[in-house]
C-alpha cells in the first residue's frame, strides 16, 4: 500500500504540525506533499529528513514568507499535486489539503482541524480585524471568500472518511459539509509536560500562554487582572498584538514573550491556574497545563468543553458533548475529579466571577487527578486510534469495491 500524506502548508510548528508528525510516525514510508514549505532548518526535526513535495507556489516570490496572501491560489495549487500513484491518501487539513484530486481506486481520509473558519462563520470578524469592512478591497476579499466557500464545500465530496479533532469540529463539519466525522483528539506531549515535585504548584501567579493575536483574547485577561491589582498574571507568547497589549497592561501583568518549552513547563508547574479566554477548536495548551497538574480557568465554549472537567456545581451544564455524530467518545467524565472552571461569556465580569469561584474552591483541585485526566490525550492514544480507524476504513473500502465485470452466459461480450 503506497501512502501519501498531504498538509496545507509548512510554515511554523503548531498543533496541526504535531498531528502531522504523528501521522508520519505511523507511516514512515509515506510521501509528504504540501502547498508551501518554509519551515526553518532548526525546526525540521519532526520531518525526519524526508523530502517534501511542494506546489508551484514554492517558486513564486514572497510566497514562502507571505503565504496567506496567496490564499486565492491555494485551491488551484493543491489540485495540481499528482497523487495518482498512491493507494491511500491522508490529508491534514484546516484549509485546502482535503481538496486534492483522487480517483475511485484511491481511499482518501481527511483529518479536519477545522473547516476554513475565516471563509465561513468568522468571515465578518476576520474582515473587521484586517480593516477590510468597507471599500473596493473589502469587496474583492468578500468575493474571494465566496469562491473559497464554494470550492471548500464541493471538495468535501472527494473525501471518503472525515476525522474531526474534537466534537466541536465534528459539529461544524456536519453544519458546513453535511457529513459525519469520527473524533480523534490531537496528540498532546504529556511525556514532556509533567507535574513537578510534590508541593511545586505553590506559585503566587496565574498563567496564560498563546500567540498574541486578536482571537486569543489576551486583552480580556489583561483587562480582568487590571481590576485585581493584588493578583499576578504571567503571559507567555509572541505575536503581532504583543506591543499593544504591553501598553495597556497594568504592573501586575508580566509579559515574557516567546519562551522555550522547558521554561513554559516550569511556569505551568508553579502557576495557581492556567487562564484561557479563547474559543478554540480543541486547545492543546490547556491540556498541556493539565498534564502539569495545573487547573484551568477557561471560556466555556469550543473544544475546551471536551478537555476540562468543571467543578461538580457546573458539571450539569456541561454533560452534553456532541462527538462525531455518536461515533466518537469524549475522554472526559463529569463524574471525575474537577480539572477546572468555565466562565460563560468573553467578558471581564464573567472572567472575574470564574477567578473568584476558583479561589473559593482552590483546595478541591488535585494535581494527580488533573494529570491523570490529561494522560487521556497522549500521542500514543492518537496513533492507536488513527491506525485502527485507517485499518477499518481500508477493509470496508476494499469490501465495497465492485469486482471485475463478468459476461453472462450467452453474452457476446462488450461491443
Amino acid at each position: 500500500m503506497k501512502v501519501a500524506v498531504v498538509h496545507d502548508w509548512l510554515t511554523q510548528i503548531a498543533g496541526a504540525e504535531r498531528v502531522l508528525e504523528q501521522i508520519l510516525d505511523i507511516y514512515p514510508e509515506a510521501t509528504l506533499f504540501t502547498a508551501v514549505d518554509a519551515v526553518a532548518p532548526e525546526q525540521r526535526g519532526f520531518l525526519a529528513g524526508r523530502e517534501v513535495h511542494t506546489t508551484f507556489l514554492q517558486k513564486l516570490p514572497l510566497a514562502r514568507r507571505h503565504y496567506r496572501h496567496f490564499l486565492g491560489l491555494m485551491p488551484l495549487a493543491i489540485e495540481q499535486l499528482d497523487l495518482s500513484a498512491f493507494d491511500l491518501i491522508i490529508s491534514s487539513s484546516h484549509a485546502v489539503a482535503k481538496g486534492v484530486l483522487t480517483g475511485p481506486d484511491q481511499l482518501h481520509l481527511s483529518y479536519i482541524h477545522s473547516p476554513m473558519r475565516y471563509a465561513w462563520d468568522l468571515q465578518h470578524q476576520c474582515l473587521r480585524e484586517s480593516g477590510l469592512e468597507r471599500g473596493v478591497l473589502s469587496w474583492l476579499a468578500r468575493w474571494q471568500l465566496h469562491r473559497l466557500r464554494i470550492w471548500d464545500q464541493r471538495t468535501a465530496n472527494g473525501v471518503d472518511h472525515m476525522i474531526a479533532n474534537s466534537g466541536f469540529i465534528a459539529g461544524r463539519i456536519r453544519k458546513i459539509y453535511r457529513r459525519e466525522a469520527t473524533v480523534i483528539y490531537p496528540p498532546v506531549d504529556v511525556d514532556t509536560f509533567t507535574p513537578g515535585a510534590p508541593g511545586t504548584r505553590t506559585g503566587d501567579f496565574y498563567l496564560t500562554a498563546s500567540r498574541a493575536v486578536p482571537h486569543k483574547r489576551i486583552d480580556l485577561i489583561v483587562d480582568a487582572f487590571a481590576q485585581l491589582p493584588t493578583r499576578r498574571m504571567v503571559v507567555i507568547g509572541d505575536g503581532p498584538e504583543l506591543k499593544r497589549l504591553r501598553r495597556r497592561a497594568p504592573t501586575n501583568v508580566e509579559f515574557l514573550g516567546y519562551q522555550p518549552v522547558a521554561v513554559l513547563r516550569d511556569y505551568m508547574r508553579h502557576a495557581r491556574a492556567f487562564v484561557f479566554a479563547a474559543e478554540e477548536d480543541f486547545g492543546i495548551v490547556p491540556v498541556e497545563a493539565q498534564a502539569c497538574g495545573t487547573p484551568v480557568i477557561a471560556f466555556g465554549k469550543g473544544g475546551v468543553r471536551e478537555t476540562v472537567i468543571p467543578l461538580e456545581a457546573e458539571a450539569a451544564a456541561s454533560r452534553s458533548v456532541a462527538v462525531g455524530g455518536g461515533r466518537g467518545v469524549a475522554p472526559r467524565s463529569d463524574g471525575g475529579a474537577a480539572t477546572g472552571i468555565f466562565f460563560p461569556r468573553q467578558e471581564v465580569a464573567s472572567l472575574l466571577g470564574a477567578l473568584r469561584r476558583f479561589e473559593e474552591h482552590e483546595a478541591a483541585f488535585d494535581t494527580a487527578a488533573i494529570r491523570a485526566h490529561a494522560e487521556r490525550f497522549s500521542a500514543q492514544r492518537f496513533r492507536r486510534e488513527l491506525q485502527a480507524l485507517v485499518a477499518r476504513c481500508w477493509r470496508q473500502w476494499q469490501a465495497d469495491r465492485p469486482g471485475p465485470l463478468r459476461a453472462e452466459a450467452g453474452d457476446a461480450g462488450p461491443l
